[in-house]
């Protein structure tokens, strides 16, 4: 029979060594992934609103007046951004202005921070939540 001289393998010390280190690691990147999604979601409805801000002008240049979701072509009113995140809405106010609103869906403390976009057909930017202008701050 074989006897070793050193003896192969992991202790239960290094096992534990190596937990607790991915848990350290978990803990700082969690956070930082979270917020990071969160403001991708905002960029898309942002993204969004721009869209139908354009597509509006177009179809103004032939109508001489402001659509709404379907006579933009848009699949649904109130349509839902592809994450799921923001329901957008748009209001035809008359021949001369729109508005185009995209909410918060999901609630929690990210509904907190940036609850509503709006855009309107002045090119009027605004927004609701605990963040200042949530059009411009990336927080």
């Amino acid at each position: 029979m074989k006897t070793f001289k050193h003896m192969r393998g992991v202790t239960l010390m290094e096992l534990m060594i190596v937990v607790v280190i991915l848990g350290i690691l978990t803990a700082v990147a969690y956070p930082n992934y979270r917020e990071f999604a969160a403001r991708a979601k905002r960029t898309e409805a942002k993204a969004l609103l721009l869209e139908i801000a354009n597509n509006q002008e177009r179809f103004y240049l032939n109508a001489n007046s402001y659509g709404t979701l379907a006579q933009l072509n848009y699949p649904a009113d109130p349509m839902v951004t592809d994450s799921g995140s923001y329901s957008v809405t748009v209001v035809a106010n008359d021949a001369s202005n729109f508005t185009a609103v995209a909410t918060n869906l999901l609630g929690g403390s990210e509904a907190a921070r940036c609850t509503t976009f709006t855009i309107d057909g002045r090119g009027n930017k605004t927004s609701t939540g605990s963040i200042a202008n949530c059009w411009t701050d990336q927080r």
